[in-house]
């Protein structure tokens, strides 16, 4: 008898508590948007990423087996700082957009193995760029 109390008060109070909350949404039109939408779309960067050129490769060993976990870091040719890195994944590949317009460097390195680095003519081009890494041992051991 007191589960059956119990299930009236919850669903007397649900029908009373639903449309009360549903009255509390405000009605917006679609063309509107609410002040704090609109300044946090202005503020945001009008780059599109549509026209990047896109860096993808594939990283290999000495053996010609794929390496992962690469560390690859991107630069322009003419600046000393590096403003992209990422690391290839089980399968020796990596993909990073950069914007067109420059040229620049990519570096290759890995514990155990020598740095390598490949310049990147991408003034004129458009769409990606492909590039293959060989990694070599180091000299002396480790």
């Amino acid at each position: 008898m007191h589960r059956r109390r119990w299930i009236i008060v919850l669903t007397a109070a649900m029908a009373a508590v639903v449309p009360a909350l549903a009255a509390q949404e405000p009605a917006t039109s679609p063309g509107s948007s609410s002040p704090a939408t609109q300044s946090s779309s202005t503020s945001k960067s009008k780059r599109s990423h549509g026209n990047d050129l896109l860096l993808r490769g594939t990283v290999f060993n000495e053996r010609g087996l794929a390496m992962r976990e690469v560390k690859l870091r991107i630069r322009r040719a003419n600046e000393k700082k590096n403003h992209w890195e990422t690391y290839t994944n089980s399968r020796g590949e990596f993909a990073i957009r950069v914007p067109p317009g420059s040229d620049y460097e990519i570096q290759a390195e890995s514990k155990g193995f020598e740095r390598q680095t490949r310049a990147i003519t991408a003034k004129d081009s458009i769409g990606d760029e492909k590039i293959t890494f060989h990694m070599e041992p180091l000299k002396g051991g480790k």
